[in-house]
């Protein structure tokens, strides 16, 4: 998100927009990328992300070749820099990536013609989940500028609250952060957002909540005592979320662990947009394989 400008998030929106209608129609598809290559190669696991990608491209008619670590000759030692590099060798148009290590798109973007599009990368950034989060706010709440975005949970291991503190920040929302001493990272208040450890303070008159997860998996330590108390302390619950305003968004970028950071009453809630975000996810995918592969530039 850092390399995009508001000129260029204002495009990707609204092109995401414009598309949208394409998924309710009768036959979901046009022949926008025809002839046209997107390799998907997910080293790390994804529901939503893989398939909202694999989706966009099919609907916008473009071939569609999928890879994971596990089906990959990775399994065999072989590195990512020549995995990509054959891969570039049967002329792919783009590469879908995620990775678990930091980096891993940028690197490969030096490596091969195709366009690279990052589908998240270890704890650093996720461009397209912070994009379909403007995006479902944008729809909804009519912009951007202005409004105030809570995030709460484990910002220290979240790829998606990087992305998603600068994207708002850039677009003039006023982002504040929540969580546990032991998830927020040091120095994150240098992204011009201000932090807090009590759930109702960042609650309190926001416009929009973005609900993570604890990541287990990229934790290398017990950061807090249990998921009980994460949840009586941390969780975002109808008690908690009193201090909003009553027209709040509620959002997540899945998986859910229900009763841990979102009560279940929460995420099925009135409030809750997190079917839109997927829905517009397929949007957004479609809008940035159209910019890159078929639209102008």
């Amino acid at each position: 998100m850092e390399s995009l400008s508001v000129e260029e998030i204002e495009l990707i929106l609204d092109t995401a927009d414009s598309l949208k209608e394409i998924s309710t129609r009768p036959i979901k598809k046009v022949p926008t990328l025809r002839g046209k290559t997107v390799v998907h190669f997910f080293y790390e696991p994804s529901t939503r992300t893989r398939t909202s990608f694999e989706i966009a491209a099919k609907r916008l008619s473009a071939d569609t070749v999928s890879l994971s670590a596990s089906t990959s000759s990775m399994v065999k030692g072989e590195t990512l820099i020549d995995t990509a590099k054959n891969l570039e060798a049967m002329n792919p148009d783009a590469i879908v990536l995620r990775h678990n290590s930091a980096g891993a798109p940028h690197m490969l973007a030096q490596l091969v013609d195709a366009s690279i599009i990052n589908a998240g990368d270890g704890m650093h950034a996720h461009p397209t989940q912070a994009l379909l989060d403007m995006m479902t706010v944008r729809e909804k709440k009519g912009r951007l500028s202005g409004l105030r975005v809570a995030i709460m949970g484990d910002i220290a291991h979240s790829r998606v609250a990087r992305s998603d503190i600068v994207a708002f920040v850039k677009m003039g929302a006023r982002v504040i952060l929540a969580g546990p001493p032991t998830m927020i990272p040091k120095g994150i208040e240098t992204l011009e957002a201000p932090v807090t450890y009590h759930t109702r303070e960042a609650v309190k008159d926001a416009d929009v909540i973005i609900v993570l997860r604890i990541q287990k998996e990229r934790q290398q330590a017990f950061l807090f005592p249990s998921e009980r108390e994460y949840a009586q302390c941390y969780g975002l619950t109808a008690e908690s979320l009193a201090g909003a305003r009553d027209d709040v968004l509620i959002l997540h970028p899945g998986p859910m662990n229900r009763g841990v950071e979102i009560a279940p009453e929460v995420a099925d809630g009135p409030y809750s947009v997190i079917l839109e975000q997927v829905a517009n996810g397929v949007a957004l995918r479609m809008a940035i394989l159209y910019l890159l592969l078929g639209g102008a530039r």
